[in-house]
């Protein structure tokens, strides 16, 4: 019986895959390297198709059991067509039609999405938000994504291309972001902008979250203060989003989200206090329950919801 799904993360660094049992336990994990296939989006198809059909041996399996693969990717992805419209981290991929190649090669049903909107259905299925019918799922990196899921579906948008909150403009003469516009959400709360505020917090270059984490658990007074000003730029950002969509729960995800403990009060109040009083009162916020599964476990998610 097909009850498995292999499912796959693709990351600018790393790409991870895992097999899924089917109550979304991860029972065969694997992981390498994107650098050293990078550089040819045929080799790195290729090296995705060997390692996945690799994971359905380790786990003792065959296509027999396999219901299908999903694989997230950071980009824009046309879910319906299986086309990877752009990856902006990783050159060379641009209307590649990866469904239709791998589902040859690997004589499977294949199904690819945005790297976050399958975080996003990991975490309403399984994780921080299951059993709530209308979320936002934030991952707060290098960039800021989003997932969407109103009325217990994930929202995908007129061109599969919703969710881009990282690019909400919060300043029309704000800072220049890399999407092109001006004052985005990322450009203040992306890790870029928040080390940039450390280290002007500090006085001193090269500072890093890591560090002000470090600094904050020992009650260093300037760690705090940064702190509570990214809290700010976060809150502030949401604010829109919580007024717009009246969300139940915001989830967020990423490096920072372990920083809960010096952010997650200030965001909440900052958004109570500028959201409209329904919405406002209406919102809870929670971190993400998944790590590195994350994106594995989604998969899984994406291909079972695909095949009802």
């Amino acid at each position: 019986m097909k009850q498995y799904v292999v499912g796959v993360d693709v990351g600018g660094t790393n790409i991870k895959l895992g097999v899924v049992g089917p109550s979304g336990q991860v029972i065969v994990r694997n992981s390498f390297a994107t650098k050293p296939f990078a550089s040819s989006r045929i080799k790195l198809i290729e090296a995705l198709a060997r390692e996945i059909e690799a994971s359905i041996i380790t786990a003792g399996l065959s296509n027999q059991h396999i219901a299908g693969v999903g694989i997230g990717l950071p980009g824009l992805i046309d879910y319906e067509k299986g086309i990877v419209r752009f990856l902006p981290n990783i050159p060379g991929w641009r209307a590649v039609h990866l469904k239709s190649i791998l589902q040859k090669r690997l004589k499977l049903p294949v199904f690819v999405d945005n790297d976050v909107k399958i975080i996003t259905l990991a975490e309403s299925k399984f994780g921080a938000g299951k059993g709530v019918r209308n979320l936002v799922c934030l991952t707060l990196g290098t960039g800021v994504g989003a997932g969407l899921i109103l009325n217990g579906e994930l929202y995908r948008g007129q061109d599969n291309a919703a969710g881009e909150l990282g690019h909400m403009p919060l300043n029309e003469h704000g800072p220049k972001c890399n999407c092109g516009g001006f004052g985005c959400f990322e450009t203040y709360v992306g890790n870029r902008a928040l080390f940039a505020l450390a280290s002007r917090v500090m006085g001193k270059p090269c500072m890093t979250t890591e560090i002000m984490y470090a600094l904050a658990k020992k009650r260093n007074k300037k760690a705090l203060h940064f702190w509570k000003l990214a809290a700010h730029h976060i809150g502030n950002g949401l604010v829109g989003i919580v007024n717009l969509l009246n969300p139940r729960l915001i989830i967020i995800g990423g490096g920072i989200s372990h920083n809960e403990k010096f952010l997650f009060k200030t965001v909440t109040d900052t958004v109570r206090q500028r959201a409209m009083s329904v919405q406002g009162a209406a919102f809870k916020l929670k971190r993400a329950k998944f790590k590195d599964d994350a994106g594995i476990i989604g998969a899984y998610v994406l291909v079972t919801n695909a095949q009802k």
